[in-house]
């Protein structure tokens, strides 16, 4: 398990924690759902996106993050890239969406699909 003194990788807020448990508890499958997997992948103009899926296991290198009664598996080759961001989870008028407060986003697209992000400095050495 990755750590850096009170440092989380990922906290969750209480809508969040709702919405990830709602999600698992319509997930169907032979397997029951351990929770949801965030992560990240190249891919947008601004070189970087945000990833989920259910999450039937953990891998070896991913961090499993248990909070308010929902779990998060952070995939081990984005730790670096999420150390210490909060998930929160919206609704407005027209839509309802995950948001990340990642610390370690430097930018993001217009259209809000892709971001940048830099791998936390200090954690590089742990």
């Amino acid at each position: 398990m990755f750590s850096i003194p009170g440092l989380k990788v990922v906290s969750l807020t209480d809508a969040a924690a709702a919405r990830i448990r709602e999600i698992m508890a319509q997930s169907d499958g032979v397997e029951p759902a351990l929770g949801l997997r965030v992560g990240v992948k190249k891919g947008g103009c601004a070189g970087m996106e945000y990833t989920f899926e259910v999450a039937r296991e953990a891998a070896k290198g991913d961090e499993v993050v248990t909070e308010k009664g929902a779990t998060v598996i952070v995939d081990g080759k984005a730790v670096l890239f999420l150390l210490g961001t909060e998930l929160d989870f919206r609704t407005d008028r027209f839509s309802s969406t995950f948001v990340f407060n990642n610390p370690n986003q430097v930018s993001a697209c217009g259209c809000g699909e892709s971001v940048e992000i830099k791998p936390r400095a200090d954690a590089a050495a742990h």
